[in-house]
């Protein structure tokens, strides 16, 4: 894998991909033990017919970036990190978002303050809006 250049990369890792989606599309359901299993041999994902892929209990779930960081050494250019451990998301929920919400708050401590509302005039029809009763 060492060899690969970055198309042919590219191509390899949305044909795992491709195979990814179909593993989990064409999954065998066995509703009596709560599991998920493979229905066919998926080599480049290491999934043999019948693996068990999902289950409800004492279960660690397959994960796509190990499997491409098995093929490809710098599977993280390539692969976006998980959602549990975080990604693009969770840094603008947690970092971006209280920066926004810092500079707003500032905004508003130096804004000049606009107490004075004779300026505007007085209400239209007695501050009960444009209503025509």
């Amino acid at each position: 894998m060492e060899n690969i250049e970055k198309g042919d990369l590219k191509s390899f890792i949305e044909e795992l991909k491709r195979q990814w989606r179909l593993m989990w599309r064409e999954r065998v359901d066995d509703k009596l033990r709560a599991e998920g299993i493979a229905a066919k041999d998926y080599q480049n994902l290491f999934v043999e017919r019948g693996l068990v892929i999902v289950a409800t209990k004492d279960f660690r779930s397959l994960n796509f970036a190990d499997i491409v960081q098995q093929h490809v050494p710098e599977a993280d250019r390539w692969v976006p990190p998980c959602p549990s451990v975080g990604g693009w998301g969770k840094f603008i929920r947690e970092v971006l978002r209280k920066q926004i919400i810092s500079r707003s708050s500032r905004r508003r401590q130096f804004a000049p303050e606009q107490t004075d509302k004779s300026k505007c005039g007085p209400p239209k029809k007695g501050g009960r809006g444009w209503l025509h009763k």
